[in-house]
């Protein structure tokens, strides 16, 4: 008994030893700052300062803080996603549960009935007791009933850290599924700020269209009574009515885009088609992004975003995963253990004279199996060198994702202020232009170029705005926005 104790106690030690190797954190190859090329516009327009959580809030717009909020509650991608990670949750928990020992009761009743030429029979012939054989076999066979109750317990020792590395494993794994939530929760905000734009930017080039269309008529109408009056010709009328159809033209897409914009919203927000039209037609705000935009340090990057935070954790797991496969190789010890009570009436099955027991270690030692194992642990470690690939492509993918978007957010607000410089200017080359007309001072052709001028002028500085802001959602997203 001793030498049993020392033993366990032997095995419980080496325990504690875990082959593989063990995780070691990647460092991310980022800049020091997002404006290291010295750039003055880029200076000009991006903070060092840390990012509101709730970003979209610096846009302005209580109405889509509201649809986000309301995204983030009801949308089925992160329903989805939140129950894939609550699985990774149940199956770490599944996994860890080995580490523990395994106790299960059990109780039988039966009757039964030997042989009467059977192994029983065979003993009773080796101890070849004279003139009892026949009495003894006859007794054997009799029909009798048999009861039982005990348990069994078993635990298996984590030699070489088999265990610990799979609860490893299933850790990471459970991180990795976190940071997919995370990241889903990101793109739901991001894609609905960016449809939420987007929707705004074609109602103002709706108001826009529907602008020029009463500005086409009234040119119209005034052309008509100045070709009544024998001051242009019947050509200028047709003319004026050919800009009016076009004019009435661009109306029916971009009410088309509108509908479709409205069904991609209430999409997003796990709602049916159409339940949102009433809602984002009876008002029209247009959110703007903020004079300089807070993007934070670079070396944050790696803790924010969460497809980055997502391929550390699979390659700590990948790494675990190793360790698991090592493991294998060697030798299993498992401790078992039962205690058992058998009587042959139910009213003895609690004597202690009934009792048997067993206790021992049991041992598993791989001796040959085609080089399986071996062939594991070479596609472990390949998994792994894979893992670690991923996670400097998805760094390196971050990088760049952030500088074009942030370079072409500079140069689109650069270009957004010319158009507004072009914008004003051609108002007030229309209102003189439309002066001169009604005076008689100029022909038909002039007003007619200042007004189409002015409305691609508006239509140009609308889309632009709604770039700019799309650009700057765009930039959120790719810096991890919607981080907590």
């Amino acid at each position: 008994m001793r030498h049993f104790i020392l033993t366990c106690a032997a095995m419980v030690c080496a325990a504690a030893c875990s082959v593989g190797p063990s995780f070691e954190e990647p460092t991310a190859q980022l800049p020091e700052r997002w404006d290291e090329n010295g750039e003055r516009d880029l200076a000009e327009q991006i903070s060092q300062a840390q990012a509101d959580s709730e970003w979209w809030r610096e846009f302005g717009d209580p109405l889509l803080t509201d649809l986000i909020e309301r995204a983030r509650e009801s949308n089925l991608d992160l329903r989805s996603a939140a129950l894939k990670m609550a699985q990774a949750r149940a199956q770490r928990d599944a996994v860890a549960g080995q580490r523990a020992p395994s106790v299960a009761a059990n109780a039988s009743y039966r009757r039964q009935r030997l042989s009467e030429l059977g192994t029983g029979t065979r003993l009773v012939d080796a101890i070849g007791i004279p003139g009892e054989r026949d009495r003894i076999i006859d007794a054997l066979s009799e029909q009798h009933d048999v009861y039982q109750f005990g348990f069994d317990a078993a635990w298996e020792l984590d030699l070489w850290g088999r265990l610990s590395r799979a609860v490893e494993s299933a850790d990471a794994a459970f991180e990795a599924s976190t940071a997919d939530l995370e990241g889903a929760r990101v793109s739901v905000v991001g894609e609905v700020a960016r449809a939420y734009v987007e929707l705004r930017g074609v109602q103002e080039q709706l108001r826009i269209a529907r602008d020029d269309l009463r500005a086409s008529e009234d040119l119209l109408e005034l052309t008509r009574l100045r070709a009544e009056g024998g001051l242009v010709s019947e050509l200028d009328v047709i003319a004026q009515q050919a800009q009016l159809a076009q004019s009435r033209a661009r109306v029916p897409e971009l009410e088309q885009q509108e509908t479709l914009l409205l069904d991609q919203l209430a999409f997003l927000l796990g709602q049916a088609p159409g339940a949102l039209r009433s809602e984002l037609t009876a008002a029209v705000s247009r959110p703007s992004p903020p004079a300089r935009l807070s993007m934070g340090i670079p070396s944050e990057l790696a803790r924010r975003r969460p497809d980055i935070r997502a391929a550390e954790a699979r390659l700590r797991a990948a790494t675990a995963e190793v360790g698991i496969a090592v493991a294998d190789l060697y030798p299993r010890i498992t401790l078992m253990g039962g205690f058992l009570f058998e009587s042959l009436r139910a009213a003895d099955l609690g004597e202690w004279g009934a009792r048997q027991w067993s206790v021992g270690p049991s041992l598993s030692l791989p001796l040959f199996d085609g080089g399986r194992r071996r062939a594991v642990v070479e596609l472990r470690e390949l998994q792994q060198q894979e893992a670690a690939v991923h996670y400097r492509r998805t760094v390196l993918a971050a990088w760049h994702e952030i500088d074009t978007t942030l370079e072409v957010y500079v140069r689109e607000r650069r270009r957004n202020e010319e158009l507004a410089a072009a914008v004003e200017a051609s108002r007030e080359a229309y209102e003189i232009a439309m002066t001169r007309y009604r005076h008689g001072m100029s022909d038909y052709l002039i007003p007619l170029d200042a007004q189409r001028t002015m409305f691609q002028a508006e239509r140009a500085l609308s889309a632009s705005d709604t770039l700019l802001t799309a650009r700057a959602v765009a930039l959120y997203k790719a810096l991890g926005g919607g981080w907590e």
